[in-house]
């Protein structure tokens, strides 16, 4: 990988100016209420060049210390920070958290392909970084840039950021943070970037999270390489996870540095990817040049961050709650669509549930991705044959993969569905749309997939806790899953506060249908 290289087109990158108008114009309210707590954010401001200068001399030492401050788990291979010794190593850190949030920490250290420029680059773009981890992050925004580093790099480089970090399930609340990110070059070979909420120190916290001093030590290795190791320290007010959720939260895979660490293995493993035009010929049933390969991967990324922004959502995405809460019912969001060209205009309806079954997350995940048993549970397909038209590879598993599928339907014009799927040790999703075929076909010849409408259905696909031997996809857990699913549908000419009990009763029903249908399909006890 070449120093300078960027990363494809499937991550958005914007422009310096589109950057700067956006600090502008998205967040004065949020950045007037940090200032109303630590004063004028300015380069000279001595609170957050305290504060983000203490944060990364905490990072690297959490970063570099071995036992007794951390303790290596065998079982799961999650490091746990001991609390007592923390306290001992950092008496001046920042104070106790109060009675009704709880500490997480962990860490974790991995070599992944990706140089440490290219990585820290990805980290200080707010874009980019929420695109790379948007399973994790469902929005991000930066609120004042601080300083812009020096030497035509990211060294000294310093940022107020807004982030809200989440479970794709409607189970498990939003974590909201607001903090100062702060990278530095450490020698000619290590960089760190380091992370601490700015609200820790002021009379009254602007969230129910706050971070430590997190982030990451990243150091070049030869041959494109880095080594990562990441450290995840919060503070959270986490009594409103659904019980379903307990273990995994409490374990650390669901936000803890080793769900970061595999995240970005993944995505890095999908660059390269990208980079090698590894198409499968056996399922090339269409012609796909090398621009109609990008355009696909560009529609792709838009699906699957439809669906992230969809399940596990934040104000920032213009969703109203209707009603629901995600397990007895579907929750159920609306927003209205008037003048994004991306997606069909009118109510768009978000719909979530996600509940518990006895199966190990791998099987769910071979189940979902076999077209042969598709008809079992999708009930877009129930009538006619699912055909693979073309499969590109997504990563280093061969399950991991973008597909374009044709359904056959007797009688009926053939339709296409766009589907990604991907697989790691902590999550998996499988995630589709079905595409109008003449707009699909424009996007494959190398046309431009941001007028194509998306609307995203699927599943995010969860161990149900840490259990042991945590190398490879879901040998994890009690040996159940955690499965959520989740589809965005339109409904022209009805405002979004007007839904009727019946539109509400069919979703449901939808949701419903198709829980059952997997059930069905994957359980041999019906009481399940």
């Amino acid at each position: 990988m070449a120093k300078n290289e960027h990363f494809p087109a499937t991550i958005d990158e914007m422009s310096s100016k589109e950057k700067h108008s956006e600090v502008e114009t998205s967040h004065s309210g949020e950045k007037a209420l940090l200032q109303s707590v630590v004063g004028p954010i300015e380069p000279d401001n001595p609170f957050i060049v305290e504060q983000a200068s203490a944060a990364m001399e905490e990072l690297l030492r959490m970063a570099q210390a071995g036992e007794p401050l951390w303790i290596p788990n065998t079982d799961n291979g999650i490091e746990r920070l001991s609390k007592n010794e923390y306290l001992s190593s950092f008496p001046k850190g920042i104070e106790l958290e109060p009675m009704e949030m709880k500490s997480e920490a962990s860490r974790q250290s991995a070599v992944i392909f990706i140089n440490h420029t290219k990585l820290v680059e990805i980290l200080m773009d707010v874009k980019q970084w929420s695109t790379v981890f948007s399973g994790i992050v469902s929005r991000a925004s930066t609120i004042d840039v601080v300083s812009n580093g020096m030497d035509g790099n990211y060294n000294g480089a310093l940022q107020v950021m807004t982030a809200d970090f989440h479970v794709l399930s409607p189970l498990v609340a939003t974590r909201e943070y607001c903090f100062v990110r702060y990278c530095k070059q450490i020698d000619n070979e290590t960089w760190a970037v380091a992370d601490v909420s700015l609200e820790n120190l002021g009379p009254a916290s602007i969230s129910q999270s706050r971070r430590r001093p997190s982030g990451c030590m990243i150091q070049d290795l030869p041959n494109g390489f880095s080594k990562v190791t990441w450290v995840e320290h919060v503070e959270v007010d986490d009594r409103n996870v659904h019980h379903l959720y307990k273990s995994l939260v409490n374990s650390g895979l669901a936000f803890g540095a080793k769900r970061w660490v595999i995240t970005l293995y993944r995505q890095c493993a999908r660059l390269l990817s990208f980079q090698s035009n590894n198409i499968h010929a056996e399922y090339v049933r269409v012609m796909l040049t090398p621009e109609g390969r990008k355009s696909m991967l560009k529609l792709a990324e838009r699906m699957v961050l439809g669906y992230c922004n969809g399940v596990g959502v934040s104000t920032e995405h213009m969703w109203t709650m209707f009603c629901g809460d995600g397990a007895t019912d579907a929750k159920i969001m609306t927003r209205k669509n008037t003048d994004d060209p991306r997606t069909p205009d009118g109510t768009v309806i978000s719909a979530a549930s996600s509940f518990w079954i006895p199966v190990p997350p791998k099987r769910v995940f071979d189940f979902l991705i076999d077209v042969r048993s598709r008809s079992k549970w999708d009930l877009l397909t129930k009538v006619g044959q699912v055909q693979p038209i073309v499969h590109i590879a997504n990563g280093r598993d061969p399950c991991s993969r973008i597909s374009l599928l044709c359904l056959h339907n007797p009688g009926k014009s053939n339709k296409y569905i766009l589907q990604e799927s991907c697989a790691d040790p902590t999550a998996s999703y499988v995630i589709y749309a079905p595409v109008d075929r003449i707009s699909m076909n424009v996007v494959l010849s190398g046309g431009d997939p941001n007028y194509v409408d998306v609307l995203p259905w699927g599943f995010a696909i969860l161990p149900d806790g840490p259990g042991k031997n945590l190398g490879g996809i879901l040998d994890v857990g009690s040996g159940g899953s955690l499965l959520t699913v989740a589809f965005q549908i339109k409904i022209r000419s009805v405002p979004p506060e007007n839904l009727t009990s019946g539109q509400v009763a069919t979703i449901n029903k939808l949701i419903q249908c198709t829980t059952k249908r997997i059930k069905n399909a994957l359980v041999s006890d019906s009481n399940v």
